[in-house]
Order: C-alpha cells, then sequence, then structure tokens
C-alpha cells in the first residue's frame, strides 16, 4: 500500500495545501485528504499532480517516429504517410512489437503520462495468416505494459474493408483484418485477463471507412460491450467528410449517430473536421473527443475547434498517437496555442471560474481522459486509479512560484525538467526523472530498432 505527503496537490477543485495521499492495495486512491499534518508519513515532493492518460497510442508507431520527415512529392499528405506507416507496420511481428512498446510506456511514464488507451489494429501476419496463439501482437503489448508499470486500456481494433464503397481489403491492410466473430472472441479472451486498475479492455472501430454500418451495428448488439469504452477514428481529414457525404449524403460524426447511440462510453478521436450541429450532439451525448495535436499537425489533418466543444459543456482528452511528440506539456501547451492563432485572442482556454489556464487544461485533460480510459473518475480523488506525478522544486523555472503560476511556468515557460517521480496504481515508476528499468528497456529498443 502507497501512501504520502505532500506540500501542495491538484485536486479537481485546484490546489490544496498539505494532502495527505494513500492507496489500496487495488490500485486507487483509498484517502485523498487536504489540511492535514504529515505524521512521520514520507514527504512525496512540494507539488503533486494527477498523472495524465493519453487516450490514443498507435505503439508501433513509436519506431518510425521522424522517419517521414523529408520531402517527396508536392501533394505529400495524411495519405501518402499512410503509405509509409503501412510499410512499416509489415516488419512488425510480436518480439519487436514487444520491445518498442515498453521503451514506448517508459517514456511516457517519464513524460508524466501513467495511463494508456492502445488502439491495437496488427492483429495478423503481413499476409493475413493467424499467429498461434491468434492473440500474440495483443499478448506482446499485454507484457510490456506490465513490465513497463503503466495502466493500460487495451482497444483490440475492428478493420474489415478498405473503403466507403465495401472496397476489399488491400494487400497491405490484411494484417488488420477480422470478422466479428473473431474480433469478439478476441477481445473477450483478453478480457479475462484484466484485473480493474492495471487492465482493461475495450474495444475500436479503426473508422467508418473501414467497417460498415451494418457490422458495426451487429458487433455492439452483443452485451459484452456493455460498460466498456468504444473508441473510434472520426473525422481526421477533409476527404473523408467529403467521402462521407458522397456515398451517405451525411457527415462522419452524423453519420455514426444514425448508426448507434453514442454515449460516455465513446471517444471520437480526431474529430477534427466536426462541424457546429456536430459539436452539439457530441457534448449531448458524454462522448469524450480524442485531440492528438502533435499528430494531427505533423500529418496537416487541421485544427480542431476546442473552445467551441468547451463552450458546449463537452469533454476531451488528449493522446500521442503516432508519437512524433511525448510530452503532455506539449499537447496542452499547443491547444491552447492554436485556440489563439485561430481567434486572435489570449488565455482562450481559460476563464472567470478557471483563471489558471494551464491547470484548467491539466484537469479537464485528466477528466475527459480518465473516461475515455473507462475508469468511474479521475484525478486525485477517492476511487480513481491511483496515479500521480511529483514535480522537481529546484527547476529553476519554479523559482518564487506558488500556487498560481506554478503550471503556467511548466507548461508555457521554458522549464525544461521532466517529472522528478511518477506513480501508477499505486507503485512508483519513475525516480529522479528516471523509470527504474530505463537501461533495460532502452537496450531492448536499440537492438529492435537495429534489426528494424
Amino acid at each position: 500500500m502507497f501512501e504520502g505527503h505532500c506540500d501542495y496537490a491538484l485536486l479537481p477543485q485546484g490546489w490544496r495545501a498539505n494532502v495527505r495521499l494513500r492507496a489500496g492495495a487495488d490500485g486507487r486512491w483509498v484517502e485523498v485528504a487536504a489540511d492535514q499534518d504529515r505524521e512521520g508519513l514520507p514527504r512525496l515532493g512540494r507539488w503533486v499532480l494527477p498523472g495524465m492518460p493519453n487516450l490514443h497510442s498507435h505503439a508501433f508507431q513509436r519506431a518510425m517516429a521522424g522517419d517521414a520527415e523529408r520531402y517527396g512529392h508536392p501533394d505529400d499528405s495524411f495519405w501518402s504517410w499512410r503509405e509509409a506507416m503501412y510499410a512499416h507496420a509489415g516488419r512488425i511481428d510480436p518480439d519487436s512489437l514487444h520491445a518498442i512498446a515498453r521503451w514506448l510506456y517508459t517514456e511516457m511514464l517519464e513524460a508524466g503520462y501513467t495511463r494508456v488507451c492502445e488502439f491495437h489494429y496488427v492483429h495478423h501476419r503481413p499476409g493475413g495468416e493467424r499467429y498461434a496463439p491468434p492473440a500474440a501482437m495483443a499478448q506482446a503489448l499485454l507484457a510490456a505494459a506490465d513490465e513497463a508499470g503503466i495502466g493500460l486500456t487495451l482497444l483490440p481494433t475492428l478493420y474489415q474493408r478498405g473503403g466507403l464503397r465495401d472496397e476489399a481489403l488491400a494487400p497491405r491492410q490484411l494484417r488488420f483484418g477480422c470478422g466479428n466473430d473473431e474480433f469478439l472472441s478476441l477481445c473477450a479472451g483478453l478480457a479475462a485477463r484484466a484485473d480493474g486498475a492495471r487492465l482493461r479492455v475495450g474495444a475500436a472501430i479503426h473508422s467508418l471507412r473501414a467497417v460498415s454500418g451494418a457490422s458495426l451495428q451487429a458487433l455492439l448488439g452483443e452485451p459484452f460491450w456493455r460498460g466498456r469504452p468504444l473508441h473510434i477514428h472520426v473525422a481526421e481529414q477533409r476527404i473523408e467528410v467529403d467521402a462521407c457525404l458522397a456515398v451517405h449524403g451525411r457527415r462522419p460524426i452524423e453519420r455514426l449517430f444514425d448508426l448507434v447511440d453514442v454515449d460516455a462510453r465513446w471517444c471520437l478521436v480526431h474529430a477534427t473536421h466536426a462541424s457546429a450541429s456536430e459539436l452539439d450532439a457530441i457534448a449531448r451525448s458524454g462522448a469524450v473527443v480524442g485531440v492528438c495535436t502533435s499528430t494531427e499537425a505533423n500529418l496537416g489533418d487541421g485544427l480542431f475547434d476546442l473552445a467551441g466543444l468547451r463552450a458546449r459543456g463537452g469533454a476531451w482528452g488528449i493522446g500521442s498517437d503516432s508519437h512524433i511528440g511525448l510530452d503532455p506539456r506539449e499537447e496542452l501547451r499547443w491547444l491552447e496555442y492554436q485556440a489563439r492563432l485561430a481567434s486572435g485572442r489570449r488565455t482562450v482556454l481559460g476563464g472567470p471560474a478557471h483563471e489558471d489556464v494551464a491547470a484548467n487544461l491539466w484537469l479537464e485533460a485528466v477528466h475527459g481522459g480518465a473516461r475515455a480510459c473507462g475508469a468511474v473518475v479521475g484525478g486525485l480523488r477517492l476511487g480513481a486509479d491511483a496515479d500521480w506525478l511529483v514535480l522537481d522544486e529546484d527547476d529553476p523555472a519554479f523559482a518564487g512560484a506558488g500556487p498560481e503560476n506554478l503550471l503556467g511556468r511548466w507548461l508555457f515557460a521554458p522549464a525544461r525538467w521532466p517529472p522528478l517521480a511518477v506513480g501508477s496504481a499505486g507503485r512508483l515508476r519513475v525516480i529522479a526523472g528516471r523509470h527504474l528499468a530505463h537501461d533495460a528497456h532502452a537496450r531492448a529498443w536499440r537492438s529492435t530498432l537495429a534489426r528494424l
């Protein structure tokens, strides 16, 4: 059982002083109490934050981050990048996926991400032949998360066709494909290993272009999905919106709402090109929008109207997606900067009730991210996953800082130091800015990249 005391902690209602934290054997907070004497408890540090959920990850893509940054064609776009990604995916097997994911999850913890939603669609061998066991790739991810110590929400992903007109899968997509029965069996088998705070199993629909409406409705009619998180890539590219309009006469988010009952279980990843009426529908549904700022910028996707979603009371969180960026501060900072560039104003994602823009961004992303991960609640509160990070009080950026400007210094000023300590599910994973197994995981990563 973990317990400790800190000078300040960022609770859902804001900074509070002299906070006592205690986690139970199940990896969740059983005590979060402010204005408490230390009474011999270990001192965690001066500044403690709730751990940040990472609500969208394709672990295998970490091994190609930065490799597609060369000029190749004047029309280079997401779609040409996708061809490079397919070529890279064709080289990944269970052993390499394990080493890549374990290093990625180690890096995430060192950056302050304490749980990750793994959107996993590389199921089979490159030609579509099944592994023995069939869940070998998913099991590599489970092992990687367990060894790194990060909380995992595993989202096996349904991928069945090559386009909105029921095109067949291309040869390079065959290893992604699953029928509904096979997919349900895969998810049920993985869910049998779930242990609550450390591992949760949900599902993802790759996209409306990859799964027909009839197949989606048939799958979600199964009682297995009740209460489980459901994620989907939904409107990342303008060409997707135009194609959906051409085939169905509806925009992608409109089409999704036509097909299924979108509710708080859902995370709509890359709702980049949502219209005003679609933002209304998302906010009413309780679904979480997954914004992946650095990846969406890297791929030229466009700017999501986060200010519009927030004005409607909608929930959101952040993900590192292709892992071109792995710092939650970067994702949040550029969300605010995008809003400033679009509006010509400052402090757009704050407000009279939330004057501290950085603290507001962190808390809202924790709240929405926890929901997308399948948690009942998130942050430093009773019943939430016992995930936390400690900022280094010796960071020169914090000189003279107090609760009113501490996070502004860390997110927006040149604060270079990562978290000093990070814990997940009630256990310390990072000490003095370094994961406890950093060196061993880095060696395996380097060896794997050399082979690839």
